[in-house]
């Protein structure tokens, strides 16, 4: 079958096609740097990492663009309660951020725009708005004319109702209309530092511009994808959305997907409940970043899931004991081509990691492979689900630990089996596994 993509304006799954052929471009809503992401954050990051890594695996040249977001409301306001240059209060949660995708072995995007080095095309895209007559110029900013923007809210599948007005109404700034949404808003002396000179008034951008600034820039008038989670959908997907379309005349996204939400214990997890956990969090609690990339893939994306530490240890144990049958497999031998292309199979319809996953513990304990061919197909799976499995192949054991399992093996043979049991206790106890296998013993790190 050819890769099928669920595409979140359509509401339906779709042939992917590209702009052009064997190539993608991707763009990814990053993190507003103002504080450290949370695991929901992560669950979003972690596929935007598989999605990546399964148009290459199935032979694209990817283009990958993840934002960060460095000036914005929050940011300015949590930088000056602490007194510090905004940039600098911006690196060290950058920092922090790229220090968490490392963790979850996360690819670093091909592109990194920051909105502060896109101003000049975010005030050129405003500029033409204005000049369309779709924006215009407030006391207080540049705003954008809803009412003149066809479907607009058509992705998020909403119309502008009586609870959209109110919600916007209380919006502080001025503007014709309540539902409008700002594009630049004007310096202010509680800005401080934070300005920018425009033709139309010295200030700062809105968020939405910024993503469509730096998308279109990166990656041309059209996307191929523009992934985000959920609650990214509506006002900044739609209002992305109508900005771009207004300003180029061309179609902004041709596939959007959005991964669900993520509970925590039940319940909504934001940082505005303060109910959230960072990957720091998750070490305390003695949960690796990678079983919690294991665990996430063991839910659709689409589907929303519920954290809960219980529910992640169980996800690790399973991860480990995946790491356990790798360190045993010895020396890589042939991918299996049935198991591949049920793999494949999995990843073209429209990304199924749960599946993708079944698959290589279904392979693990197949006894028609060889454990040399397990371990070759269960890397090449690898590759997509980027849980890092290589690096527990190959484990180099200790001289000793090998001398004493030669001795005991020594001692099985002759039928010692006290001196036997007292070396296998001895081996385990220096934190290495022993089994006895047709093809002798075999030693891997506990």
């Amino acid at each position: 079958m050819a890769l099928e993509l669920y595409n979140s304006l359509s509401k339906s799954k779709e042939a992917f096609v590209p702009l052009i052929p064997g190539k993608v471009g991707m763009y990814h809503c990053g993190l507003t740097v103002y504080s450290p992401g949370h695991i929901g954050n992560f669950r979003s990051f972690v596929f935007n990492d598989i999605l990546r890594r399964s148009f290459e695996y199935l032979g694209y040249d990817v283009k990958q663009v993840m934002n960060i977001t460095d000036v914005d409301d929050r940011i300015v306001l949590e930088s000056q309660k602490l007194g510090l240059p905004f940039k600098t209060f911006t690196k060290k949660y950058e920092d922090i951020l790229f220090e968490d995708l490392k963790k979850l072995n996360i690819k670093t995007p091909h592109t990194i725009p920051h909105a502060t080095e896109y101003i000049k095309e975010m005030v050129e895209m405003i500029g033409a708005l204005i000049e369309k007559d779709i924006a215009y110029v407030s006391n207080d900013g540049v705003y954008m004319s809803i009412s003149l923007v066809k479907n607009y809210g058509a992705l998020a599948g909403i119309k502008l109702t009586s609870e959209v007005k109110e919600r916007i109404q209380n919006d502080k700034y001025e503007k014709e209309n309540p539902r409008d949404f700002a594009l630049w808003k004007f310096h202010v002396e509680s800005d401080g530092e934070v300005v920018w000179a425009a033709p139309f008034g010295d200030g700062r951008p809105g968020w939405h511009i910024e993503c469509s600034a730096m998308a279109t820039k990166t990656l041309g008038e059209t996307l191929d994808i523009h992934t985000g989670g959920v609650d990214l959908m509506f006002p900044h997907h739609v209002n992305e959305i109508a900005q771009s379309e207004s300003a180029t005349g061309k179609k902004f996204v041709n596939y959007w997907m959005h991964s669900a939400f993520m509970n925590i214990n039940d319940e909504k997890m934001s940082k505005s409940l303060g109910n959230f956990l960072t990957v720091s969090d998750l070490e305390e609690n003695q949960i690796s970043p990678l079983a919690y990339r294991y665990w996430l893939l063991t839910s659709h994306y689409r589907t929303q899931v519920n954290f809960t530490l219980e529910a992640v240890e169980a996800g690790q144990n399973a991860f480990i004991r995946l790491a356990h049958h790798v360190a045993e497999w010895g020396v890589p031998g042939k991918i299996s081509e049935e198991y591949k292309k049920m793999f494949v199979t999995a990843i073209e319809d429209d990304i199924d990691m749960p599946r993708a996953l079944a698959l290589a513990h279904e392979l693990s304990h197949d006894e028609t492979l060889s454990d040399a061919d397990k371990l070759a197909t269960i890397l090449d799976f690898d590759k997509v689900f980027g849980l890092g499995l290589e690096a527990f192949t190959n484990i180099i054991i200790p001289e000793e630990i090998i001398a004493l399992a030669e001795v005991r093996e020594l001692a099985r043979k002759e039928k010692d089996f006290a001196k036997s049991d007292a070396l296998r206790k001895e081996i385990e106890d220096r934190g290495y596994i022993l089994k006895d296998t047709p093809d002798g013993p075999s030693l891997t790190k506990a």
